[in-house]
C-alpha cells in the first residue's frame, strides 16, 4: 500500500466525470488499497478515486463506527429518503466548511475490492458520506451545494 497525494478544489481533475470501472484488476485493488490508506492517514471520511488523481468510478467511506471501511466501485444510489442539514468537509478543499442539505437515508449499490455486488445503507452521517463522495464521481464538490461557507479556524 502506498499513500497518494489529495488533490485539491484548484485542480480541474476534480471537475470531471469518471469513468465506470470495466473489470476489478490488481491494479484497482491497489488503488483501493491506497485509497484506503490515505483517507486514515488524512483522518477523512470519504475519499473519492479523483481526489487522488485517478478518473474513476469508485470511493470509500468510513464513518469510524466499527464497521471498516466500505468500498464501492461503480456506485449507484438506488434509494433516498428524508432530509437531513449539516456541516461538511472536504479533504480536497482544506481549511474550509460549509453547510449542505443531503438525504437522511440512502441506500448504494456497487461492486467491492473484490468485484462482488454489494449493497449498504445509511443514515445520518454515513448517507451524507454516500452521496459526497458519489458526487465527487460526476464532478461536483459540496461547496456547490453548501447554502453557507466559512474557513475553519484552527
Amino acid at each position: 500500500m502506498a499513500l497518494r497525494n489529495i488533490v485539491t478544489y484548484e485542480d480541474p481533475i476534480l471537475r470531471k466525470k469518471c469513468r465506470p470501472v470495466p473489470e476489478v484488476t490488481d491494479r484497482i485493488k491497489q488503488l483501493v488499497d491506497d485509497m484506503i490508506e490515505t483517507l486514515y492517514d488524512a483522518q477523512g471520511v470519504g475519499l473519492a478515486a479523483p481526489q487522488v488523481g485517478v478518473l474513476r468510478r469508485i470511493f470509500v467511506v468510513d464513518i469510524m463506527d466499527g464497521t471498516g471501511p466500505k468500498v464501492l466501485i461503480n456506485p449507484e444510489i438506488v434509494e433516498t429518503r428524508g432530509e437531513q442539514d449539516g456541516e461538511e468537509g472536504c479533504l480536497s478543499v482544506p481549511d474550509r466548511a460549509g453547510e449542505v442539505i443531503r438525504p437522511e437515508y440512502v441506500k448504494v449499490k456497487g461492486l467491492d475490492r473484490d468485484g462482488q455486488p454489494v449493497e449498504y445503507e445509511g443514515e445520518g452521517l454515513l448517507a451524507r458520506a454516500f452521496c459526497h463522495e458519489n458526487d465527487h464521481l460526476d464532478g461536483v464538490l459540496y461547496v456547490d451545494k453548501a447554502k453557507q461557507l466559512w474557513e475553519i479556524q484552527e
